[in-house]
């Protein structure tokens, strides 16, 4: 089973308002472990930086001025993700952003139908608690220490992490292969028991022709 760890940074929260996708990162997971198949690009936005987005991402303009546009990786990009599903941490908004660059290029939408999305998993698994991807590391005890910002890159391995949690652990399915092989090991180690008698002993033997004896027109014997 193919899953693709997704997330974005952009220049704001709105696309409608002309805001932009600046970052993109994916993550391929098979059966709910990291492959190491990564995707990732800055992404030139064609217009100015907010600052406010500066400040989340730290992004400058400038830097990204000199990055590809989204219409340069479209098609690796959507090569990458296949038909996979979509593990994606407030799906609605990074789709929603996506959507826009691809309706510039005129080509189809992801539906959200694709999206398995680890916020709603959060919010139902955790109802009143704060469920933003820091407070699922804090939860989860993963190492967050190098998140100083918001970055599509280092968001993808982190979320990928707590996906893994939601699903079953770290390690979903070692958990009993490993037990299973501990349990064959120890068994190799006992000591072979003898071969218990099953058959009848002789003072059995003798009863039973005693009982035998003693029956009337027994059926076998008709």
């Amino acid at each position: 089973m193919r899953e693709v760890v997704l997330d974005t940074e952009t220049t704001g929260l709105d696309p409608e308002a002309g805001h932009r996708i600046v970052e993109i990162a994916c993550l391929e997971l098979s059966n709910h472990v990291p492959t190491g198949k990564k995707f990732h690009s800055y992404v030139n936005p064609e217009r100015e930086m907010p600052a406010e987005a500066f400040e989340i991402h730290g992004l400058a303009a400038e830097f990204l001025a000199k990055q590809p546009r989204f219409s340069d990786i479209a098609v690796e990009f959507l090569e990458f993700i296949g038909s996979s599903s979509l593990v994606i941490h407030n799906a609605e908004f990074d789709l929603k952003f996506i959507n826009a660059e691809l309706a510039r290029l005129g080509r189809p939408e992801l539906p959200m139908t694709r999206a398995i999305d680890t916020l709603q998993i959060a919010r139902r698994k955790f109802p009143g608690a704060q469920a933003s991807l820091d407070a699922l590391c804090r939860r989860f005890e993963i190492d967050n220490s190098t998140r100083t910002v918001h970055g599509a890159r280092l968001d993808t391995a982190l979320l990928a992490q707590i996906y893994l949690e939601f699903v079953g652990g770290r390690q979903p399915g070692l958990g009993l292969a490993a037990a299973g092989a501990g349990a064959a090991a120890a068994a190799e180690t006992q000591p072979v028991r003898a071969p218990r008698p099953h058959g009848p002993s002789e003072p059995e033997l003798v009863a039973h022709r005693a009982l035998v004896a003693r029956l009337k027109a027994p059926l076998w014997q008709s």
